[in-house]
């Protein structure tokens, strides 16, 4: 059951709308979103590159130049190992393509999911020495590898990581023990000494700044580093970082450019999926150009992604993301089978009472597992693992929710894994297929959520009445963009509602149209998007209704109107 809330934030909403020529309305949504002062209020609406913290200041970074530094003079072989998702991919290239630049002798290697897994793992290593390689390079992976990274020095090798994953750490004692690989240098914002100020930044953030500071070094002009930002935005959204501060502005500038970029990869993959002609939001990266990106190294290897980046030719660009279109497509019908599978199994055993779901799916592809997850965390809002049957045992990733931090109860179960590692809200793990019931008693053994917590709230910025909705509020809207994790679309609402004239559309029966109607008679014109049965289901027979929307301007052969989306309704 939804708890639906009214934020009341309180602050000079008259006042700021005035200093910052916006509506009031505007003004408490930034205050909804905790920003406060006239300084980050500017920053927020108007914040821009020369607002970001310079990347010398984050902890590893001036260690890191050096020795790349020296090994570019030298023309030591440099081997970036990256990942397999669209953030280590969007890493991979940022890093090979700044390094090449700049003269290194440079090659790649991006894990196969499957036949390598997670980072950086003995084999890589030795492969490594076979091809005479003198330095590793990490990108969204390693700061986990200790006894990996301990392996490569005792082989004389050098090793730089760059990532942005939380420091592995030990409980002894009711004290964190954290424990950090033997590298030559390590960039990770997490380190608990580092001084920049934003933890919250994505691989692909790490490996901009990096390059960003070598491109400073060799006087290369900022112009040519522009064109990288495309990618540390993409990765950002794509790995669903909090669109605050230095992410939002990244991910704003980067998207700005996204229509015009010069990359030939990108601009077939925006052409593939008829985004060409239109602004590119968020939403697009998060919903149809990262997925592409990503349905790579689940289905085949990610180095076709990282390969369509660097296509030189527009015709290969385009074979290349037409494959990635086809490959998602095809990724898109597994995952609807395993979704049917997992709630099969929630709703017939006896899971269904735990407040931590473990689903083992063994005949599942394992790099569906994180999507599948996702996916059942929706319908059911708890903690979810899904597990699949692996090679080497059984593999999974977790999505959480908010107030159960996955990776601090993973820590809390590591005797049962052989690895694990991710964020609060996202996990990945190995083990023994053996461990799998034990894995989820002691999960849910420890889990300390109440049942409040595992009620999904809606948080309403606004209760706004129809009237007060014009196409100039629709059109400032448009300042808090993009909208994302931690700078969610705003959510309007209103009471008393009648629907009127529903009409289910869509092959798949998921779009009602219908004319909402106020206590005052005011009418306007409605969309909901999701299972049109239900909808009308639960809406017949009633004679008001409460909803949650956000208006939009409807283009329609010619002609503007306002049109609500309804999001949610009881």
């Amino acid at each position: 059951m939804e708890r639906w809330v009214v934020s009341a934030k309180r602050a000079d909403f008259q006042g700021i709308a005035q200093r910052f020529s916006i509506d009031p309305v505007i003004a408490r949504l930034i205050r909804n979103r905790e920003i406060q002062g006239d300084d980050k209020i500017q920053e927020y609406l108007h914040g821009s590159k020369k607002d970001l913290p310079h990347p010398g200041c984050m902890k590893g970074m001036k260690e890191a130049l050096a020795i790349l530094i020296q090994k570019i003079h030298e023309k030591k072989p440099i081997r970036i190992i990256g990942d397999y998702d669209i953030d280590g991919v969007c890493s991979t290239y940022i890093l090979l393509t700044g390094l090449k630049r700049t003269g290194a002798c440079v090659d790649t290697y991006i894990p196969d999911r499957v036949a390598d897994g997670y980072g950086i793992h003995d084999h890589l290593i030795r492969k490594a020495l076979e091809d005479k390689i003198d330095t590793i390079l990490t990108c969204d992976n390693g700061i986990a590898a200790f006894h990996e990274i301990a392996f490569a020095k005792e082989q004389g090798m050098t090793v730089v990581v760059t990532d942005h994953h939380e420091i592995p750490f030990e409980d002894r004692g009711g004290e964190r023990s954290y424990q950090l690989p033997p590298a030559d240098a390590i960039v990770n914002p997490h380190q608990a000494d580092c001084p920049y100020p934003n933890k919250n930044v994505c691989g692909a953030v790490v490996a901009y700044h990096l390059i960003q500071l070598l491109y400073e070094h060799f006087h290369i002009s900022e112009r040519e580093l522009e064109m990288l930002l495309e990618f540390a935005a993409i990765a950002t959204v794509g790995d669903v970082m909090d669109l605050q501060g230095e992410n939002r502005i990244l991910v704003k500038e980067g998207l700005s450019r996204l229509p015009h970029t010069k990359n030939l990869g990108l601009q077939e993959l925006i052409r593939a999926n008829h985004l060409e002609n239109g602004k590119i939001s968020s939403y697009h990266i998060g919903f149809v150009i990262g997925p592409c990106i990503n349905a790579s190294g689940r289905l085949d290897t990610a180095a076709r992604s990282l390969a369509l980046f660097c296509a030189k030719d527009r015709e290969e660009a385009a074979r290349l993301a037409g494959d990635l279109v086809s490959m998602n497509t095809s990724r898109k019908a597994l995952t609807e089978e395993g979704r049917k599978k997992a709630e099969e199994l929630v709703e017939n055993t006896s899971i269904a009472n735990d407040r931590v779901l473990v689903i083992y799916l063994p005949e599942c592809h394992e790099s569906l597992a994180g999507i599948i997850a996702g996916r059942i965390r929706e319908k059911y809002y708890k903690p979810v693992f899904v597990l699949t049957r692996g090679e080497q045992g059984v593999k999974g990733s977790g999505r959480s929710i908010e107030g159960y931090s996955m990776y601090e109860e993973l820590v809390k179960c590591k005797d049962l894994m052989t690895q694990f590692g991710g964020h609060p809200m996202a996990a990945g793990l190995s083990m023994e297929e053996g461990k799998v019931e034990l894995f989820r008693k002691r999960l849910n053994e420890n889990c300390t959520l109440t049942e409040k917590e595992l009620s999904p709230k809606v948080v309403i910025d606004v209760a706004m009445p129809f009237p007060y909705i014009s196409r100039k509020l629709i059109q400032e809207l448009s300042l808090l963009e993009p909208f994302g994790k931690g700078n969610e679309k705003p959510v309007f609402a209103q009471k008393e509602i009648q629907v009127l004239n529903p009409r289910a559309f869509g092959k798949n029966r998921n779009v009602v149209k219908m004319q909402l109607m106020d206590s005052h008679g005011f009418t306007i014109e409605g969309i909901y998007f999701g299972d049109a049965e239900a909808f009308l289901k639960n809406v017949s027979g009633r004679e008001t209704v409460s909803i949650t929307y956000y208006p939009t301007i409807n283009s329609y052969m010619g002609r503007d109107s306002i049109q609500l989306v309804v999001q949610n309704y009881c």
